[in-house]
């Protein structure tokens, strides 16, 4: 198990896809996630949520979470990523605070917010200032459904969960096992067990982990060079992070970005 950290600046991710496990990560976007078909296990800190077709699943800047399937069937939805900015009126509620509870059944959804997420996902060009029209309009019928608490009352303080969001602010940055051990207050050996054990890699294994998975983003979602998201995805050199991307993905970064385009 390993998370991914996904920056989304002024970034729209929006598509329907095969729903499938997606490990523990966050990102400073708003994620809205309605369910088309089959069944989707939403977790958010430590819990997880179940959700059914028609469902809505919201995760506000900056939350831990992750998702799994169960069903042998196949499952489906649509995922929505914004910048918290779009959401308008309701941003600082996105950054401040976290639903209580945070998926709406469907029995409680007006039509217009299926229409609103399904416009966000069929726009060829994704129009930042139309984008945030439909975002504003799902937030208006669904965020007073939720009960939202502070955003510490969401999680854990737990080692792991420590762990998931030091490197998730840190990746790109250099950092050591021992630096960051001191930095959370533990011995590196201690430290060292949670990778083997609970993610089953080594920290320079996790901590490329989450710099790929940054650099995959920036790869289908930008123009950037190949050698400015190695840079900014925390490699110290672009032979380096050819090398990790090869022996992860089997081909070279600008093979992905050409398969995944």
């Amino acid at each position: 198990m390993h998370f991914t950290f996904k920056e989304t600046k002024e970034e729209v991710y929006a598509a329907q896809r095969v729903s499938k496990h997606v490990s523990p990560h966050l990102h400073n976007a708003l994620e809205i996630v309605c369910v088309t078909e089959g069944t989707l296990e939403m977790g958010v800190g430590q819990e997880l949520y179940h959700m059914e077709k028609g469902d809505v699943g919201f995760v506000f800047s900056d939350i831990i979470h992750h998702y799994q399937v169960f069903s042998e069937k196949t499952s489906r939805a649509d995922y929505i990523l914004v910048p918290s900015s779009f959401a308008g009126v309701f941003e600082d509620k996105i950054q401040g605070y976290a639903p209580e509870y945070p998926v709406i059944r469907a029995g409680q959804i007006e039509p217009d917010v299926y229409n609103a997420i399904q416009a966000i996902i069929q726009m060829q060009e994704k129009d930042s200032m139309i984008v945030q029209a439909y975002v504003q309009i799902v937030l208006a019928r669904c965020i007073g459904k939720m009960e939202l608490v502070e955003k510490s009352c969401v999680g854990s303080d737990d080692l792991i969960y420590r762990t998931v969001s030091y490197v998730s602010g840190n990746f790109r940055k250099k950092f050591s096992l021992e630096e960051m051990a001191r930095d959370l207050g533990v011995s590196k050996y201690v430290l060292s067990r949670v990778f083997s054990k609970t993610f089953h890699r080594n920290f320079n294994q996790y901590l490329n982990d989450a710099r790929l998975g940054y650099a995959c983003t920036r790869l289908v979602n930008s123009s950037d060079t190949i050698l400015d998201i190695c840079l900014d995805s925390g490699f110290d050199s672009q032979r380096t992070f050819n090398r990790v991307f090869k022996e992860r993905y089997r081909i070279t970064p600008s093979e992905y970005r050409k398969l995944k385009r």
